[in-house]
């Protein structure tokens, strides 16, 4: 197999789908599968280091997820490269300029295509008054996705979503996504930690960590975090890990609020492992994901989860079981599971040996050789007659 992978985000960009692109590529690296990656070139792009398989272009920001930049491609350029590549499959990660670029070479020369799914962008249209564009976003991604043998989804909810929205269910296939237990893990020094940032060490701490924007729904765990410490807890600080356009916007909640909060901005690890660590309970009350890497994160360095009841942080998080959820966007609910976890320790030790006994059942080599069997498959099946997995 020689396979060409297409994607709007890639390292260095630090996210969740660049984070499990570069651990696939890496993958077939190991395996001897010569992969050659269309990425755009980041924003940092001075500190980027040189990576012979990766073929970069001229980027600009995208509005609804700035770290997914919009690639400017030389299409010129890009199949000169794939005639000397000689593909064999083509595997398209974002449903935007290279992505289109992809499907057009697929088409033309009748090369296999396959598709992985990572954002609900329809859900991140009601956070930037763009809502009016849902119905024509999903007839894009239905035609976008069209020619794929297999779209490869985070999560089964995410697979039943699209199931429901008329995408055949046969061309669909879960893709989870795999722990690190090397770099995720309990341990750490909490109270030196705590004391670089002059928190007091016996402070309970509630921890945030992503991008911070407004699909995120930070504001509301600020405001549950609030409501926590005025009525239950006074002893304790909210740490967010995370940057974003919203940071201004929710330092200005946060001190109106006259809350402790610690925003620490955008945290690499090994830091962030400390930080997940070091907290009593992780808050993320994002409506919006696929998967969330960060609540699997979490689980794997023992802090026990408090999420939305909703996406795909649903397939990790088990309510009542090795975590709670609650509805998304209701500041109570999340205020009233924070003071459970608070009064009962013994609630928190349950959820964090569940937490850990699952991450460390999600082996990334595991779930790359069951993809890489399913690739193998698009790769040498033979393509039927229509390829649409839409309704008319």
């Amino acid at each position: 197999m020689r396979l060409a992978l297409f994607t709007d985000t890639f390292t260095p960009e630090v996210n969740g789908v660049a984070r499990t692109l570069e651990r696939w590529e890496q993958y077939l690296r190991r395996r001897d599968i010569p992969c050659l990656v269309f990425a755009p070139q980041p924003a940092a792009a001075a500190h980027e280091e040189p990576q012979p398989m990766v073929t970069r272009f001229a980027s600009m920001p995208f509005f609804l997820y700035p770290e997914c930049r919009l690639a400017l491609p030389n299409p010129i350029h890009i199949n000169r490269t794939l005639q000397a590549f000689r593909p064999t499959l083509i595997h398209v990660a974002t449903p935007f300029n290279l992505g289109l670029c992809g499907i057009h070479y697929a088409h033309k020369h009748r090369i296999p295509l396959v598709a992985s799914y990572h954002t609900h962008f329809d859900r991140y249209l009601a956070f930037y008054n763009t809502r009016w564009m849902v119905k024509m976003l999903w007839r894009y991604m239905e035609w976008f996705h069209q020619e794929c043998r297999f779209i490869f989804v985070p999560s089964a909810s995410t697979l039943l979503e699209l199931k429901e929205r008329g995408w055949d269910e046969h061309r669909l296939a879960v893709w989870t996504r795999g722990m690190d237990t090397k770099s995720f893990h309990p341990n750490v020094d909490k109270a030196a930690l705590l004391a670089q940032y002059q928190i007091p060490k016996d402070r309970f701490i509630v921890l945030y960590v992503g991008r911070l924007a407004p699909e995120k729904n930070v504001d509301c765990a600020i405001a549950a975090f609030a409501k926590f410490k005025r009525e239950v807890c006074n002893d304790a600080t909210f740490v967010i890990a995370g940057d974003g356009p919203s940071m201004n916007t929710l330092k200005q909640q946060a001190a109106r609020e006259g809350i402790s909060t610690c925003f620490l901005g955008f945290t690499a690890m090994p830091a962030l492992q400390q930080w997940y660590a070091a907290a009593d309970v992780m808050l993320f009350p994002s409506p919006t994901e696929t998967f969330g890497n960060v609540v699997l994160e979490a689980m794997a360095c023992g802090t026990p989860v408090i999420c939305a009841d909703t996406g795909g942080v649903v397939d990790t998080v088990v309510h009542e079981w090795n975590g709670l959820r609650c509805e998304a966007g209701n500041a109570d609910a999340f205020r009233s599971a924070l003071e459970r976890m608070y009064r009962n320790p013994e609630l928190r030790k349950r959820f964090t040996a569940r937490g850990l006994a699952h991450s460390l059942r999600q082996s990334w080599d595991a779930i790359f050789e069951e993809l890489l069997m399913r690739f193998r498959q698009a790769e040498s099946a033979v393509p039927s007659s229509t390829n649409r997995h839409t309704r008319g």
